[in-house]
């Protein structure tokens, strides 16, 4: 499983830099960006479309037909909507979000920046977001770019990702610490009573 994983993401990153580089020549980086952060929102709200996309009993060119239809909708440049076609022809929409993840990620290495990944338990407010977003950046050196969500299992606080970085600084995980080393108390505690 791992290794699938492995090559499906490898994968993503193929198509990734070859959509980049692709759009770099036709002066479309910008437009083809837009589209995909579009495209990734319009997925991740949409449960019929992520089934349009993933599932295996859709034909292809049932698939192709679905994305175009949604990329003239939403107006997107035809270096997308012929990416999109692509990978539906190449039985390749399982890699979609993956591929837009790495798109992202290289553009932003490209100019400069780091993409931080940061749930929150609540919404932010746009002076809180500019705010973690100076602070990061002052942090690491770098301009950083905030992929900000909501995660309400995390009771309070957040977690932020950079990199393989992780700060967490939920209520959720200082909870767990805390349990952690109640446990540990109670067992130095028992071992301590046996001692004696």
């Amino acid at each position: 499983m791992a290794t699938k994983n492995a090559s499906s993401g490898a994968a993503a990153r193929r198509y990734a830099t070859a959509l980049i580089e692709t759009a770099l020549e036709a002066k479309a980086l910008d437009s083809v960006e837009k589209d995909l952060n579009d495209l990734s929102a319009m997925i991740a709200d949409s449960v019929d479309l992520q089934s349009v996309l993933y599932s295996p009993l859709f034909k292809r060119a049932e698939q192709k037909a679905a994305l175009a239809a949604l990329a003239d909708k939403a107006k997107f440049h035809n270096l997308t909507k012929n990416f999109l076609s692509l990978l539906a022809e190449n039985r390749r929409l399982p890699i979609l979000e993956g591929v837009a993840g790495a798109f992202k990620n290289e553009v932003a290495a490209r100019r400069g920046e780091v993409n931080a990944s940061v749930q929150s338990a609540a919404a932010l407010s746009d002076a809180e977001t500019k705010a973690l977003q100076k602070s990061l950046s002052d942090a690491m050196g770098q301009n950083v770019t905030l992929d900000v969500s909501v995660n309400k299992d995390l009771i309070g606080g957040m977690v932020v990702t950079v990199g393989s970085r992780m700060i967490d600084d939920s209520v959720k995980r200082k909870l767990e610490r805390m349990k952690q080393a109640m446990k540990s108390g109670a067992n130095q505690n028992a071992s301590k009573a046996k001692a004696s």
